[in-house]
């Protein structure tokens, strides 16, 4: 899932997300943030992502 972190949000709160969504969804789930893909796939994954 990628994820459109504010300003002064930490690895310790994305962690938290990630558990979150994982007991919710009952899947294994991966968080990245946009500065965290790839540049090589960057635009492509960027082009395509739809908010939840």
């Amino acid at each position: 899932m990628l994820v459109d972190a504010l300003p002064g949000t930490t690895l310790f709160d994305l962690g938290g997300l990630q558990d979150e969504l994982e007991s919710l969804l009952g899947i294994p789930v991966d968080l990245l943030t946009p500065a965290d893909l790839p540049p090589k796939f960057r635009a492509k994954v960027l082009a395509e992502a739809r908010p939840v």
